[in-house]
């Protein structure tokens, strides 16, 4: 199974909440094994496991035992991820919760299925929101984080107290006032799944606090974001990442692939065509999409180009150029 990993935004967030609350930045960072460099850009990916270790180193360092539900209760959403933002843009509670789902891939990776929330009809006023994710007793914060900002996040929208109720299938904590204080209502904890019974009036609440155009803008962005994760956990996207540097180099061979991939060629060839692919059309498609955007940016000649996308003779390229496009790619690039 692929490495499950959290955005760099998620990460530093948390880090800073740690730090205003007396923990040693550096040593907290140490602890988690995570570089400053990491969290430069938000839209990073930290591995989940560090991101787990540094809750509770932080949890620790800062003295506070319920450092992640405050982390929910206190941090700005749209600081964190663009997530954040499409829920701003976002014209009702209803398509906040639905992008949520869409793209919170993006903020946090999770087991199971391609949507963490799933909902069910409580009665004809309301409805449970329910977190699906295999394991939660694994990392039981996460939880009370995620419960925390849906809760209190809406509270600066307009939504005084979105959830009825609130069960957590963890052990009840130490500190459960405070939880109660968090999310305003009764908890129930040792429960049978994660959930928050919401009110049906609070679905077509009005919250848009930004342009609507936005709401396109950003959520290309996420798609493109989103597009890019999934890539990165196919061995299509290995291949692609790992191709992209050595191009230029001539050593696209599959087999120096299969090696840097610790893998034999024999089972890289059966992994792709697991994915529906093979290592040529892989192969072809990247120096298809280069070429393209090479010559689109008018910035280096069509030989130049032949050159970096890895063809040593310019009328193999030439070739290869019109079999993709059905065009010279001398006269793509003049625009023609």
């Amino acid at each position: 199974m692929a490495e499950l990993t959290v955005s760099a935004g998620l990460a530093r967030g948390l880090v800073n909440l740690a730090a205003v609350k007396g923990a040693d930045r550096a040593m907290l960072l140490a602890r988690a094994g995570i570089g400053e460099d990491d969290l430069a850009n938000q839209d990073n990916r930290i591995a989940l496991a560090n991101y787990v270790a540094l809750m509770r180193a932080g949890k620790e360092l800062a003295n506070d035992p319920a450092l992640a539900l405050h982390y929910g209760e206190t941090s700005d959403f749209a600081e964190v991820s663009v997530v954040g933002l499409i829920g701003n843009a976002s014209e009702t509670m209803a398509e906040a919760l639905q992008q949520l789902n869409r793209y919170g891939r993006l903020v946090i990776e999770f087991d199971g299925g391609p949507n963490r929330f799933a909902t069910e009809r409580a009665g004809p006023d309301s409805y449970w929101l329910i977190d699906i994710r295999e394991n939660p007793n694994d990392f039981p914060e996460l939880t009370e984080s995620t419960f925390a900002r849906m809760i209190c996040g809406p509270r600066l929208l307009g939504v005084p107290q979105l959830a009825r109720a609130v069960h957590v299938t963890h052990a009840r904590p130490g500190y459960a006032n405070e939880v109660e204080r968090v999310f305003g209502a009764a908890v129930t904890y040792n429960a049978a799944r994660n959930a928050m019974l919401i009110d049906n009036k609070w679905t077509n609440h009005r919250i848009q606090t930004q342009p609507r155009y936005a709401f396109g803008v950003l959520s290309k962005h996420a798609g493109a974001l989103l597009r890019e994760l999934e890539a990165s956990k196919s061995v299509h996207g290995k291949v692609e990442a790992l191709l992209m540097p050595v191009l230029h180099k001539g050593d696209a061979s599959m087999d120096a692939i299969a090696e840097k991939l610790a893998m034999s060629r024999q089972t890289l060839f059966r992994r792709l065509k697991d994915e529906g692919t093979t290592f040529e059309k892989v192969l072809d498609e990247l120096r298809r999409k280069l070429a393209l955007d090479y010559l689109g940016a008018k910035k280096v000649s069509v030989n130049e180009t032949a050159y970096l996308v890895g063809f040593s003779d310019p009328a193999a390229f030439s070739r290869a150029f019109k079999r993709w496009t059905g065009k010279n790619p001398r006269d793509m690039r003049a625009g023609e």
